[in-house]
């Protein structure tokens, strides 16, 4: 298993070595203590989550009030996505940059991301499986969205037509959001952080 950091400060791109012959194939996806190693806490699954979506649709860009967040591992195990990464953080040397990494039944990537960064994702195929581990419970008074098409973001969605939910097809820009309050602090982020690693 390789595990090396994107671009944006607490998020990584994990690659697993896949084994396989005329049976088929064996890997591990997930390895909390591999996991804790560079991130510097282990993370605390409380939700496992799987997603079916047809192809061109987009989720996202969400994220949760820190603390506690809602830190994401994240695959695809059928068909493939684009997983999309953007930090959120008011005061992040990165804030409104995006990363998008490519999930999929053939690599088997997964993704890591640290409480308060946003997340999306577009499928690419028709159906793909997406399946993500959480570090806390859904919470809808503390979940948030941002536009996923907003033009200040700048993402290059991999679809004609970006199929959006309701929702995130009335979310705010990040602009918006910023000046509403509602996105986390880089500063607080990295104190629960560190508040996570004391434990």
């Amino acid at each position: 298993m390789k595990i090396r950091p994107l671009s944006i400060e607490g998020a990584w791109e994990i690659t697993p070595q896949q084994h396989s012959d005329a049976r088929g194939a064996f890997l591990e996806w997930y390895r909390f203590d591999r996991l804790a190693e560079v991130v510097g806490h282990p993370l605390n699954l409380a939700q496992a989550n799987l997603s079916i979506s047809a192809r061109g649709v987009v989720r996202g860009i969400h994220f949760a009030d820190v603390p506690p967040g809602q830190a994401k591992y994240v695959t695809c195990t059928r068909g493939a996505v684009v997983d999309v990464i953007v930090d959120i953080r008011v005061g992040s040397p990165t804030f409104g940059r995006w990363e998008g990494v490519r999930l999929d039944d053939v690599d088997r990537k997964a993704v890591y991301l640290s409480e308060g960064i946003g997340h999306g994702y577009c499928a690419l195929t028709d159906e793909p499986e997406f399946v993500y581990l959480c570090s806390s419970t859904y919470n809808p008074t503390a979940e948030h969205t941002v536009n996923p098409l907003d033009p200040e973001l700048g993402i290059e969605w991999p679809a004609e037509v970006p199929i959006l939910s309701p929702r995130d097809e009335a979310a705010p820009s990040l602009a918006q959001a910023r000046a509403d309050g509602i996105l986390p602090s880089y500063d607080t982020c990295r104190e629960y952080a560190e508040t996570l690693r004391q434990e």
